[in-house]
């Protein structure tokens, strides 16, 4: 039952918590070398390490288990046709129990089915989407239990910390004479919110964090210092 709080806002009980993160084409190597593309909208970034999160009987979390390397590919707007048509399916054989009555089915091109162009890291083992405006390639840093402290849900969903090595992105997306920032009025990732698609609106206003020179948050990292 819905209630009313004193400061007029509804109580209620979602199902998923997804108010809006970038979606990300995760790519690994499978066991036989070929590539692999997953889509995922769990993820987050501090400083040059990132965080996302997969079901604990994924084919990619496999992948990453075993190669310990993977190709974050954003994709943006233009990307969302290839992107859905790689949704519902896994490269797990046999599909998961729980998969199977989402509809899913098994898909071992994934690349070849989303229309995209793989091509190999330059630092890492892992494959590119080409026609992603942003690529940065990752090694795994370390393996976290979601829950862990549940014994019920405890290595149904993981957490893998990626250290990012390498980043690519398409020349027109960077910010003119700068080497190694984004546009971010060039920029429209591609956003995943409540299981539906989306772009970035108009800039609302400047923030006060842009008087912050970008440098300033660089921290040690293995990233080249110029994008290539």
């Amino acid at each position: 039952m819905q209630q009313t709080t004193d400061d007029h806002s509804v109580e209620i009980s979602p199902a998923i918590l997804y108010f809006g993160t970038p979606v990300v084409l995760v790519g690994t190597r499978n066991e036989d070398g070929s590539p692999h593309l997953a889509p995922i909208s769990s993820v987050f970034w501090l400083g040059h390490r990132a965080v996302i999160g997969l079901g604990g009987n994924t084919h990619t979390l496999a992948n990453l288990r075993r190669e310990r390397a993977c190709v974050l590919n954003l994709p943006s707007v233009e990307q969302a046709d290839a992107v859905d048509r790689i949704a519902r399916t896994t490269g797990a054989s046999p599909v998961p129990e729980r998969k199977v009555g989402w509809g899913y089915r098994h898909e071992r091109d994934k690349f070849g089915l989303a229309g995209l162009t793989p091509a190999p890291g330059r630092s890492v083992d892992a494959p590119r989407a080409l026609e992603c405006p942003v690529q940065m390639e990752a090694e795994v840093a370390a393996f976290h239990s979601l829950a862990a402290d549940d014994p019920e849900r405890r290595g149904h969903v993981w957490t893998v910390e990626l250290e990012v090595v390498r980043v690519h992105v398409a020349e027109e997306i960077r910010l003119p004479g700068h080497a190694n920032r984004i546009d971010p009025d060039r920029w429209r990732p591609l956003i995943m919110s409540f299981q539906q698609f989306y772009g970035l609106g108009p800039q609302v206003r400047p923030s006060r964090l842009a008087g912050i020179e970008e440098e300033l948050y660089r921290t040690p990292s293995r990233v080249p210092s110029s994008v290539g």
